[in-house]
């Protein structure tokens, strides 16, 4: 009989093959970065040293805390990496202000979510979901390099005050709200079903876009005047968010991470045609 030491050394390297699964998505964007020729190589000369170190301790220490697991600490790292050397120290800092944003809504209210089964896992996010929350805003802020420096830069912004936004609602909805309605009918549904909002959630997610729009201002990683532009797209397709998860995510036509890449992808489009 396998002995339970045994079976734990067999689940170990499945679980660091199934880490790697993310990295391995974003890959294409991964290459293209390096590759490509001009302003990403300069950049990388100028960040790299700087951006490798922060990101791999910045990884670390989520990982200590139980924000991200082991698949969510290797993306986090890399996807944080190409964030760092594209937008500068700050949009590290923005990629930080979101994460202290989720981790703190997360465990707010823990004892609740968990007696209501609505709970995340105590090991943390994962690859997949750092992935959805971050890969648009890593794309965006790398071509920022080589496109319309502003407005590029500003729509990757918009889609991490998105995926802030998305989480601290749903979040304190489930840790405060016990009134929630289907996003599509305004019909009562249980606290955690997907598409459903509450105002104490919706209200939690406005002031996580408004904090990460303020940070990016803070920081100059977008111009002051268009702080409102970053959270008005982050709260609006934040409701695209719902939108999507009360009826393709309830019929099983999108996974929850995808419904998030989505939204962010939504939240860097409706930037630019707010900017025009």
């Amino acid at each position: 009989m396998q002995s339970a030491r045994d079976r734990l050394h067999a689940i170990r390297p499945a679980r660091r093959r199934a880490g790697l699964a993310p990295l391995m998505t974003a890959a294409p964007l991964i290459w293209a970065a390096v590759h490509s020729p001009g302003p990403f190589v300069v950049a990388l000369h100028e960040h790299a040293r700087a951006a490798l170190l922060i990101t791999l301790l910045f990884a670390f220490l989520a990982y200590r805390i139980r924000g991200v697991d082991y698949s969510g600490a290797l993306a986090g790292a890399v996807l944080s990496f190409l964030l760092f050397v594209s937008g500068g120290p700050g949009a590290f800092v923005v990629v930080l202000a979101v994460f202290v944003l989720t981790v703190a809504s997360t465990r707010f209210g823990y004892t609740r979510k968990r007696q209501l089964g609505v709970a995340e896992r105590k090991q943390g996010r994962n690859g997949w979901q750092i992935l959805a929350n971050l890969a648009v805003a890593a794309a965006f802020c790398v071509g920022a390099l080589y496109g319309p420096h502003e407005p590029l830069l500003l729509a990757g912004v918009a889609a991490l005050a998105e995926a802030a936004a998305d989480t601290v609602s749903g979040e304190c909805g489930k840790a405060l709200s016990d009134q929630v309605f289907l996003i599509t009918t305004f019909k009562r549904v249980t606290v955690g079903t997907d598409g459903g909002i509450s105002l104490a959630g919706t209200v939690a997610g406005v002031i996580a876009a408004l904090i990460v729009a303020l940070v990016s201002g803070w920081t100059h990683l977008v111009s002051s005047h268009r702080i409102a532009v970053v959270g008005g797209a982050a709260v609006l397709a934040s409701f695209v968010d719902s939108l999507l998860g009360a009826t393709l995510q309830r019929r099983g036509f999108l996974n929850n991470e995808a419904v998030n890449l989505v939204s962010t992808a939504a939240a860097s489009g409706i930037a630019l045609v707010l900017l025009r």
